[in-house]
């Protein structure tokens, strides 16, 4: 069959379940899509094709009922799989092959799921356009000159690139939903419990979720299918009922009787043009299917991105202090006592970007300066989170551009970290209050010719709302079409 690496998860399980392909075939083409197109992008890091081609051919033999039956997908490297690297893109990580599987990553291999390779990202999760690797950059398949995003950025490239028909991401404070939109694709933001994050490693703890990365909404919800629900061995697991969210996906036409808030703050100034009128012409679509916009205000964003780095950065202290070079990970080779053993490891292990948020978080944690900025900004979310909860009293669902910007060129915002924080201006509110949040593309940019996405918030565990509104959105417009990588 021609070009099946093209066609959607949703199509590709269809055809395994008429027999019209089998999961070896649909691997196999996988595979030889990663080695046409990687070379361009560099969105992989560790894989295992000859132990995936044998699961497919397992598959095959005693095949599985289930969402994501005999479909080959990539997951992030911030994701522990067993007998597979697990780097978080670190060196400090470099060599760790983990002995079990991060809860998410176990769902799917159940499921049936064939897993290909790891993606490749910003150092444990540390950035917005996976310059920060300490192994390699990857590039957006729209336009090789530029960024794929970040955190999640080799997530995104290989589902853009065809590489694999879906893979997981992590978002922390738009990880999932930035580069999606940069790419092209869709990216779904559970709500803070809904998927477990025993396996991941952390970088936020109060802040980071998996999610799916697709082409397709419906793709999206077939992985969420899988992998959501309750698990005793995370400690921040809800236990909360998983709803149907294939059929809010495939069911969802007419948004007749929907309320769509549209927070002002979110459509200010600062906003490139391109940007805007791609997502002024999705809201006018919105109303086409029925659905009636409502303004709202979320007044505390503007202390957003303040709030989220002080906590982000005061948890990541916490978080990597694990690393010491005794236990596991990178160790000196040559040190005169434990002070410069832990000195050097890290100084050696983290990069730039990693060590900096350390640092700031320690800071920010330290005697005299707690309640200043941590506990402050613990407050300050308190508040966020209660904007939402006023705005999603009067619709069903908020809309807001995903990023300010289209995918920016290699190197732009490298020089300075303030710039690139700024890029999470969007997004990051949506982790702070722990709600769920999706990104779907709604346009090609006039001047870049880059994707524009646009995202969708909803309620604590309501993920099938803004499934549906997304669904009926992307059918209104069709198809969105596949990256000139691959087209």
């Amino acid at each position: 069959m021609d070009a099946v690496e093209k066609k959607s998860l949703s199509e590709v399980h269809e055809l395994l379940v008429k027999k019209e392909i089998s999961a070896k075939e649909l691997t196999e083409s996988c595979i030889k899509q990663i080695e046409k197109t990687e070379q361009d992008i560099s969105a992989l890091l560790a894989h295992n094709f000859d132990q995936a081609i044998e699961r497919a051919k397992e598959f095959d033999a005693n095949p599985i009922d289930s969402p994501v039956a005999g479909i080959p997908l990539i997951i992030k490297d911030a994701l522990v799989t067993k007998g597979l690297e697990t780097t978080c893109a670190s060196r400090i990580l470099k060599g760790f092959t983990p002995v079990y599987d991060a809860s998410a990553v176990s769902k799917l291999k159940t499921a049936g799921s064939i897993i290909l390779a790891k993606a490749n990202m910003d150092e444990f999760a540390m950035g917005s356009s996976t310059e920060n690797s300490a192994y390699q950059t990857t590039k957006n398949p729209w336009n090789l000159s530029h960024v794929s995003g970040g955190s999640s950025g080799g997530s995104a490239a290989c589902v853009a690139a065809c590489q694999s028909f879906g893979s997981l991401g992590t978002d922390t404070g738009g990880s999932i939903r930035q580069p999606a939109s940069f790419c092209g694709i869709v990216g779904l933001k559970p709500t803070y419990g809904r998927v477990s994050r025993f396996g991941l490693i952390a970088y936020g703890s109060s802040l980071d979720q998996i999610g799916p990365m697709t082409r397709t909404v419906e793709d999206s919800a077939r992985i969420l299918q899988v992998i959501a629900g309750f698990d005793k061995k995370d400690a921040t697991s809800a236990d909360v009922a998983v709803a149907d969210y294939i059929s809010a996906a495939k069911n969802t036409t007419s948004l007749q009787g929907k309320k769509i808030g549209v927070p002002k703050e979110y459509w200010a100034d600062g906003i490139d043009d391109e940007v805007r009128i791609a997502c002024e012409n999705a809201l006018k679509n919105l109303q086409s299917l029925g659905a009636e916009l409502v303004p709202v205000s979320l007044p505390m964003t503007e202390y957003a991105i303040a709030t989220y780095y002080i906590i982000a950065m005061s948890e990541a202290s916490s978080n990597l202090s694990r690393f010491d070079g005794i236990r596991y990970g990178h160790r000196t080779k040559e040190f005169e006592n434990l002070e410069e053993l832990y000195a050097l490891s890290r100084t050696e292990g983290f990069g730039e970007e990693v060590q900096r948020r350390i640092i700031l978080g320690t800071y920010a944690l330290s005697s005299g300066y707690y309640d200043a900025y941590y506990k402050k900004a613990s407050q300050v979310r308190r508040k966020i989170r209660e904007d939402f909860t006023e705005a999603l009293k009067k619709c069903d669902v908020l809309i807001a551009p995903v990023s300010p910007c289209t995918a920016f060129p290699l190197g732009a915002k490298i020089e300075n970290p303030i710039t690139r924080y700024l890029q999470d201006i969007f997004t990051v509110s949506l982790n702070l209050a722990g709600l769920c949040g999706i990104s779907i593309p709604v346009g090609i940019g006039h001047s870049s010719q880059l994707p524009v996405g646009i995202q969708f918030m909803g309620k604590a565990f309501d993920e099938e709302s803004i499934i549906s509104v997304a669904a009926a959105l992307e059918k209104s417009q069709g198809a969105f079409p596949l990256a000139p990588l691959v087209a």
